[in-house]
């Protein structure tokens, strides 16, 4: 049997459109009141999906894992997967179920996101086929807080994946219950996390970004973490302040690169696929997180989270040797 060629990256997680309505003030206004927004638009959405296509632009060779259902949402993401040159192979197809759909309200400081979930808790640790596991450099799951039957059995996948040499990394995203369940056992056993400053104060009960880092490393240590693993490295987004990074007793702070911003949606998932193209070229702690913070704020020049990720020669030009 030919033997099939390595995989940069592998990322699961959800898979979804996104309607973006982006306008100074996006809030509906009840009683059968229709409002004219300055834009509205369908495009890719899910936060594992942005990352997969965020990596892929940037030149990793990247397959990705999710649900969508039998329907013209889930056949949209699909394909706006493949166009973002994304194998879609291991992703599967449930005709039960409704695809998941985000609805994101944007203004200039900030969004609200709506989210029907459909298949996005339809996938499971072991949908994720064990052979793509062993090919891949690095293994991403992506939106764990919104998917509890995943996290259910990520602590053994991602050992699993540790004993075949490859490394990991989460991003919850936002947990809608705050309860943010079987964090200690992802933190206990992945290489890298890549959370935002109101998530890691949330974990940790701390403010300042540094302390949040830090705690955050004290709270997998706290959890038993894994003795074969080395040491957690956070990446903590800051937005618009850049961001933090720790590994060890190494701490890192970026600055964001001035950036005319239109649109902020995806930019934390286009600062994974950064960060993770950093230390799949084996750059250093700071190069790394500069790199991933270029992607994050070049991402923000277009509406949706896709549109204006960077290349790998376009961030590299703008981030400096």
């Amino acid at each position: 049997m030919e033997e099939r060629p390595p995989l940069d990256l592998l990322v699961a997680g959800d898979v979804n459109p996104d309607v973006l309505v982006v306008d100074p003030d996006p809030v509906p206004v009840f009683g059968q009141v229709e409002r004219v927004m300055r834009s509205i638009r369908l495009t890719m959405g899910g936060s594992s999906s942005i990352m997969a296509c965020g990596a892929a632009r940037l030149g990793l060779s990247t397959a990705f894992c999710g649900v969508v259902g039998d329907d013209d949402a889930g056949r949209f993401a699909l394909d706006q997967l493949r166009r973002r040159g994304v194998d879609v192979t291991a992703c599967r197809v449930d005709p039960a179920t409704p695809t998941a759909v985000t609805v994101v309200l944007a203004r200039d400081d900030d969004r609200a996101i709506l989210t029907a979930l459909g298949t996005i808790d339809g996938l499971t640790a072991q949908d994720i086929p064990t052979d793509l596991v062993a090919r891949a450099r690095h293994l991403h799951l992506g939106s764990t807080a919104l998917q509890p039957r995943l996290r259910a059995g990520l602590p053994a996948l991602l050992r699993q994946a540790r004993a075949v040499g490859t490394t990991t990394s989460f991003d919850t995203n936002w947990d809608p219950d705050e309860g943010w369940d079987d964090l200690d056992g992802l933190l206990a056993t992945a290489d890298v996390c890549f959370p935002n400053l109101a998530e890691g104060q949330r974990w940790t009960g701390r403010t300042d970004p540094e302390d949040v880092a830090r705690g955050i490393v004290a709270r997998a240590i706290v959890a038993g973490r894994d003795p074969h693993a080395g040491p957690l490295t956070v990446a903590l987004k800051l937005g618009a302040d850049g961001a933090v990074a720790t590994r060890g007793d190494e701490v890192v702070r970026v600055p964001a690169p001035p950036v005319t911003v239109v649109d902020t949606t995806g930019a934390g998932d286009s600062f994974d696929a950064g960060f993770v193209a950093g230390m799949l070229h084996g750059w250093s702690l700071d190069r790394t997180l500069a790199f991933a913070v270029m992607c994050g704020s070049l991402s923000t020049r277009a509406i949706g989270g896709v549109d204006a990720q960077p290349t790998l020669d376009e961030a590299l030009a703008r981030t400096g040797p």
